[in-house]
């Protein structure tokens, strides 16, 4: 009998409630909900519980709360022995969090692929040679990129833009750390081609854009790449892909029942 990986999931917002449901319905085959962890949300229906409850219980956690909730979580989970799968990947931008993580085990780290594709090809052509250039270019819809750094009169201007405007440009770990809830794409970029430094982000507020945009480009000793990606948002928060909690339902579906699938 294949034993059955019991997934605690920590975040109850528009990804973790969704995957949360999903797993207590039994639409993930060799998955069970063993409880849910937000100190802000009680979404009826959810088993909650403190995080210490929830590693008692738990054989893998989903990280969905956001990138303070994993540098804060995250090291704990894996100390006590359960799997880590992160879906908050840009908080992998600053400095040693990711070292930090590897070493806190037993517990194994996951990434969540999130809202883009083509990654398992960036890093298949990475293990070539270093890229010479990479570029991801985010498109989203203005009003849904204000960010607290931002002047009262720039969050006002964004909220009124009638045309697209490029907000920021600059290496992805930069890009990442100002778009923290928009920008997860480029840390996750910069994990497939295994160099940050190499990878070039911008953030475009578009206010007419009715799909997020996520254009990445690629030049390497492999070849050269171009993936374009226009995901829905999310109709709850439009910062984030509506197709992100099913990226982790599926790999969550990967990891439950192993067997001949592409990753």
């Amino acid at each position: 009998m294949v034993a059955v990986v019991k997934v605690g999931v920590v975040g109850a917002g528009s990804i973790g409630s969704v995957v949360a449901e999903a797993l207590r319905d039994g639409q993930v085959p060799g998955a069970q909900l063993a409880g849910v962890v937000d100190p802000m949300l009680s979404p009826a229906g959810l088993p909650m519980c403190a995080l210490p409850e929830l590693l008692s219980a738990s054989d893998l956690v989903v990280e969905a709360a956001g990138q303070r909730a994993l540098a804060d979580a995250g090291p704990q989970v894996l100390s006590a022995g359960c799997d880590l799968l992160v879906v908050s990947v840009g908080a992998l931008a600053a400095d040693g969090l990711l070292e930090k993580l590897l070493a806190a085990g037993p517990g194994a780290v996951h990434l969540s692929t999130g809202a883009i594709g083509g990654l398992d090809l960036l890093r298949s052509a990475a293990l070539l040679g270093q890229f010479e250039r990479v570029v991801i270019e985010t498109t989203k819809k203005a009003s849904s990129l204000v960010q607290p750094w931002m002047s009262e009169a720039e969050a006002e201007e964004l909220r009124q833009a009638s045309a697209p405007v490029e907000l920021r440009r600059g290496p992805a770990r930069e890009i990442t750390a100002a778009f923290p809830k928009s920008a997860n794409v480029a840390a996750s970029v910069a994990l497939a081609v295994r160099d940050w430094d190499v990878v070039e982000a911008a953030v475009i507020a578009d206010p007419a854009a009715p799909l997020t945009s996520h254009v990445i480009t690629a030049v390497g000793p492999a070849g050269e790449y171009r993936f374009e990606i226009r995901n829905k948002p999310s109709p709850r928060t439009p910062t984030s892909s509506q197709v992100v909690p099913f990226a982790v339902l599926s790999a969550l579906e990967a990891l439950a029942t192993p067997r001949a699938v592409f990753r």
